[in-house]
């Protein structure tokens, strides 16, 4: 893999990382903004305006977008996060030039159309339904805004329906404006391609873009309130979300964190599922997932059963997490854990999707490369002890947040098991 980067005077940056062997091409405008860095007023505008791109520009109609992309054989999306918004494709190297200039289009170009805002808005308003709809997803929209309480990193990606539905087209312009200058555009690429013909294809409409004061956005950390909260709605099984404080993307602990998170519930051999679901049938999907920001993070365990065993299961993952911080850990524990990662890391370098992003968010916490070997030297590096010390650390007295979602009432639901 070979590394490259490149800034414009403006601060637009182009890196890649090119493969020998690849026939294809990940390419990703990213820019550093995402939903938390909205105003509450404001909720879900970014995913609003991620929709809107693709919607026309002066040379171009959504129509001739999507044809543009279906004609080459590419596949294009993209998406917003709570800190940053991607534009994405996936084409064959012979296409990049091409590519690049329709990118360039309709980022730069988006007409923002008032016609095409209405029609869009009417979308977004189902996609916000289809998630209250899907109760894995929506418990955890949920558990966000109940653990981050009054602060932006809590509030939905989407936006609720009533901001949406009264989003101006002033108001598209006037975030779009502010938010996606040059200095906080990330053009990543993977795969088959040549970094000095991309700076080539890109630089004719980034290059000349007005340099900005635009750094990062500033965003203040925000505090947790641990509590339990519960949303009663007709469904067939209760749905629960359980949580508490993590390390940031940079924070020292995160390897330690991230192998403890492997063995709790990462995988299928891991302690959550093979005590919950393999040896007692109590759950059908279960997992615990490390959701982390720049500033700071959370380990999230999801699980969905019936009404009547919730509180067995909250028992048994109290007890299954007290084991780790006693020491129920062994050498061949952390050495499968490891082996699990770092498989993971190695077998997602054969993804062209998977290197472009690692290498735009490596720019956005980093400023700079990191390669595969020294996160793997890292992994390897965590010692037994500091496993069980961040299980103690963040699983400590009365810190931990549930939110539960199903046909249940608040006072019949058992925390004390989860005290620790």
């Amino acid at each position: 893999m070979i590394y490259r980067k490149t800034v414009f005077d403006n601060g637009t940056r182009i890196i890649t990382e090119s493969l020998s062997h690849a026939k294809s091409i990940s390419l990703g405008i990213w820019v550093n903004a995402g939903s938390r860095d909205e105003v509450h007023q404001k909720s879900g505008i970014f995913h609003l305006i991620e929709h809107m791109i693709f919607k026309g520009t002066k040379d171009r109609s959504a129509a001739q977008i999507a044809m543009d992309f279906d004609r080459i054989g590419g596949f294009s999306n993209a998406f917003t996060s709570k800190e940053q918004t991607c534009f994405y494709a996936r084409v064959l190297n012979k296409h990049l030039k091409f590519v690049a200039g329709l990118f360039s289009d309709i980022f730069i170009n988006s007409l923002f159309a008032e016609e095409d805002l209405e029609l869009e808005k009417s979308v977004v308003l189902q996609e916000i339904s289809m998630t209250e709809d899907t109760p894995d997803e929506y418990v955890q929209v949920l558990f966000d805004q109940s653990f981050w309480a009054d602060d932006s990193l809590g509030r939905s990606i989407l936006g609720t329906k009533e901001i949406v539905a009264g989003t101006t087209r002033k108001e598209i312009l006037d975030y779009a404006e502010c938010f996606y200058a040059p200095g906080r555009v990330v053009i990543a690429a993977s795969g088959s391609v040549d970094h000095d013909l991309l700076v080539e294809y890109f630089r004719p409409f980034f290059e000349s873009l007005p340099a900005r004061n635009d750094g990062p956005p500033v965003r203040s950390t925000p505090l947790i309130t641990p509590n339990v909260s519960c949303y009663n709605k007709k469904l067939e099984q209760v749905h629960l979300c359980l949580g508490v404080r993590a390390s940031s993307l940079s924070g020292e602990e995160r390897f330690a964190e991230t192998i403890f998170n492997a063995i709790l519930g990462g995988n299928m051999s891991s302690r959550l599922f093979q005590e919950i679901r393999e040896k007692r049938g109590l759950a059908y999907s279960l997992y615990s997932y490390i959701s982390s920001f720049m500033d700071t993070g959370v380990i999230k365990i999801y699980i969905a059963t019936d009404k009547e065993k919730i509180n067995s299961v909250l028992e048994l993952v109290g007890m299954l997490v007290k084991k780790l911080q006693s020491s129920d850990l062994s050498e061949s524990d952390l050495t499968g854990a490891k082996e699990y990662l770092i498989g993971g890391i190695l077998l997602g370098t054969e993804n062209m999707g998977n290197l472009m992003t690692r290498l735009a968010k490596n720019e956005f916490i980093f400023g700079k490369h990191i390669s595969y070997e020294d996160i793997i030297v890292r992994l390897e590096k965590v010692t037994l002890d500091e496993v069980i010390d961040v299980s103690r650390r963040m699983f400590s007295s009365d810190n931990v947040s549930v939110t539960v979602l199903g046909p249940v009432d608040k006072d019949k639901i058992d925390v004390d098991p989860i005290r620790f």
